[in-house]
């Protein structure tokens, strides 16, 4: 009996551009190329495949965190965030009579307040700032910098600031 010689499968390497995916067909053609059909360009398509992935995947971690667009997007986000936290504050003052000693005290009562500040990834205290001051509160982000108290600091933004006990430090 004959055995007959079967081509490798060079045309599953086009799903490599898709990413992810392509680095689980990438590591099996490796594999294949290797062991079951020890082809070296069916290995170096698999291994290109899998670069391509993590190569995209790293632009893309890049842009999203590290770029200046990026770090808009996170400002944005923050400032959001910012919104719905001063709302969430003074619907707490309604409900107890007193603004909170801290955002942790609130997030106990509520687990679907967010208090983490988008702007601070990576930092150890990743929280908005907050301060009870007496009757009021100070409330904020520390920018991209991650600094308090300098020009790109994030504030809520609301129309009458009479009717909040928020106030800017």
């Amino acid at each position: 009996m004959e055995e007959r010689k079967t081509t490798p499968p060079y045309k599953l390497g086009y799903l490599g551009i898709i990413p992810l995916v392509g680095f689980f067909v990438g590591l099996a053609l490796t594999i294949y190329g290797i062991f079951r059909y020890k082809d070296r360009k069916l290995t170096s398509i698999g291994i290109a495949c899998m670069l391509f992935t993590v190569i995209a995947y790293s632009i893309i971690y890049y842009i999203g965190f590290y770029s200046e667009s990026g770090k808009k997007g996170f400002e944005k986000i923050a400032q959001f965030q910012l919104n719905s936290l001063l709302k969430d504050i003074e619907y707490y003052k309604l409900q107890k009579g007193y603004y909170p000693d801290s955002l942790k005290q609130m997030e106990k009562q509520n687990e679907i307040i967010n208090i983490n500040d988008p702007t601070q990834l990576g930092n150890t205290n990743s929280n908005f700032n907050y301060e009870k001051l007496g009757e009021n509160y100070t409330l904020f982000s520390s920018g991209r910098d991650q600094i308090k108290h300098t020009a790109d600091d994030l504030y809520p933004e609301i129309e009458n600031q009479k009717t909040v006990g928020w106030i800017k430090k």
